[in-house]
């Protein structure tokens, strides 16, 4: 079954099929959920920015920059730390302890969201430091409504994290990648007919949160009635209980900061071009940093199913199974997000330019990301594994160093170059942390990705389709014309490298998951 040369031993096969299977099952809805949420994203900025232009746009997103970076920092690791604990107890106990483990992730953040929210009230000179281009009432104002919805979303966020760690990634990808983007765009539309402006759009943006918060809940409560047996052994259980909450901060509370710097490289360079250039420049990096996420979806998809799938197996000691899963599923993320990597790299301003035409600036921004997007995919889920391993603090150091990466080069580059300095500081954080987080996984016996079925991934992902995709861009241009004829080309060529290679690829496995009955 592995390509690799490592040998799963016989005993362990029909969980490492089982293993397979739920992150094959994971990885399609989560697949999907990102495509939604990458279509519906885009064309919330294309409303806002053609709206209320590059300017207003960027006040926006600014806005939401730093209300997603809050959000994160507030929860404090303890998503995370449920996805890291619950499978774990879940196989080993039943799930003896998962009502304390969610009483411990969930008031904390709680009260850290609640704080934050009433120092943003209390703080005007932070909303007019964070967007002096707007009236300093209106800063005021859009700062005070995020703060509104901030201890909502971060708990929203806890919860949807345990129902991972329950082993479904329905209720996370129903909230964050479906329900949320297609409310904001649903209720964008009559804003941008009726009322256009930052602080109405602005609205439109948080107000889905009630909604998510409502169903991560049910959803929630349904897992646990699924999975969760009584306690037995009173006395027992408080001892361990106590134990389990020690474990859970000693790994939640590393995990804390590393998430701030985490979602921090997503927005920081929107963060510093609204303070040290323009608001046009945030938000066309916006649009741009919109676009790179979106080719890296697979990734994401296949992560929200591979972390609990990881955990659960290190946690019953089944560590050549675990390797096995990181194998494959680095090797469907690489099969099918560099194709996509060249084309965005070889039409960058055909792209952008659905924006509107003055967002094609940013084209030499969205090379240089994909580039390093290429080298992210390229390890795989290499900082899941890390997590998911426990080794919260090694993840720690790792974003640390690659946050002290892009916030220097920002400040050096981003005064001088722009959008450019923006995507130049966030791709050298991006090659920085993901190698050293690939060698760090090497550690582990067993977890080596590069195998013959990887080497085979990446003939079939570039190989095949790069030429013909370079052909598109020499004969007709970065234009619509040629990124037409490359794609058509392109996923012909890729189309039958898949067919040919299906089984030494994995491709079976991830197809024929769909063809079971959901255990």
């Amino acid at each position: 079954m592995s390509t690799s040369g490592t040998t799963v031993p016989a005993t362990g096969r029909s969980t490492v099929r089982s293993g397979v299977a739920a992150t094959a099952r994971g990885g399609w809805w989560g697949f999907l959920g990102s495509t939604v949420n990458a279509v519906f994203g885009y064309v919330l900025v294309t409303l806002v920015t053609r709206g209320l232009g590059a300017y207003g746009a960027g006040a926006v997103f600014t806005g939401v920059a730093a209300f997603t970076i809050l959000c994160n920092a507030c929860k404090l690791g303890a998503d995370t730390g449920l996805v890291r604990f619950v499978p774990g107890d879940l196989a080993i106990t039943g799930g003896r302890k998962v009502g304390a483990l969610l009483r411990s992730a969930v008031v904390p953040g709680a009260l850290a969201s609640t704080t934050a929210a009433a120092l943003l009230f209390l703080s005007p000179r932070t909303a007019t430091a964070l967007l002096p281009s707007l009236a300093p009432g209106d800063a005021v104002t859009l700062v005070r409504l995020f703060a509104v919805f901030l201890p909502l979303a971060t708990v929203t966020l806890i919860l949807l994290g345990a129902t991972q760690g329950h082993g479904t990634v329905i209720p996370y990808v129903g909230v964050e990648q479906i329900g949320k983007p297609v409310l904001r765009v649903l209720i964008a539309v009559p804003v941008l007919l009726l009322a256009p402006g930052v602080l109405s759009l602005a609205a439109a943006w948080l107000v889905p949160s009630l909604a998510g918060f409502l169903f991560a809940w049910i959803a929630l409560r349904r897992c646990r009635r699924r999975s969760t047996e009584p306690v037995c052994v009173r006395e027992t259980a408080v001892r361990e209980i106590a134990a389990t909450r020690r474990g859970f901060w000693a790994f939640a509370a590393p995990r804390a900061i590393s998430s701030v710097f985490d979602i921090s490289a997503v927005w920081l360079g929107v963060v510093l071009l609204s303070s040290l250039a323009t608001s046009e420049e945030a938000g066309i990096y916006t649009a741009v940093a919109r676009v790179v996420i979106a080719a890296t979806l697979l990734q994401l998809a296949i992560r929200l199913a591979v972390a609990p799938e990881i955990s659960r197996l290190l946690a019953l000691g089944d560590l050549a199974q675990a390797a096995h899963l990181h194998r494959v599923s680095t090797r469907w993320i690489v099969l099918f997000s560099w194709p996509l990597l060249a084309l965005l790299t070889s039409f960058p301003g055909t792209v952008l330019s659905l924006f509107g035409p003055e967002f094609e600036q940013g084209a030499s921004a969205l090379v240089l990301l994909c580039i390093a997007s290429a080298v992210n995919v390229g390890v795989g889920n290499a900082q899941t594994v890390l997590l998911m391993a426990g080794k919260s603090t090694w993840h720690l150091a790792v974003t640390g160093v690659a946050f002290a990466v892009q916030l220097t080069v920002g400040f050096l580059a981003i005064p001088r170059l722009g959008v450019l300095g923006a995507a130049l500081s966030w791709g050298a954080a991006t090659v920085v942390e993901n190698v050293v987080a690939a060698v760090l996984v090497r550690r582990h016996p067993g977890f080596v990705f590069i195998d013959g079925g990887y080497l085979l991934a990446t003939a079939v992902a570039l190989c095949l389709t790069v030429p013909l995709v370079v052909t598109g861009r020499l004969l007709a241009g970065d234009t619509a014309v040629g990124i037409a004829a490359a794609i058509t080309m392109g996923l012909c060529a890729f189309g039958i490298g898949l067919w040919r290679f299906r089984t030494a690829l994995g491709v079976h496995e991830l197809v024929g998951v769909l063809r079971e009955r959901t255990p």
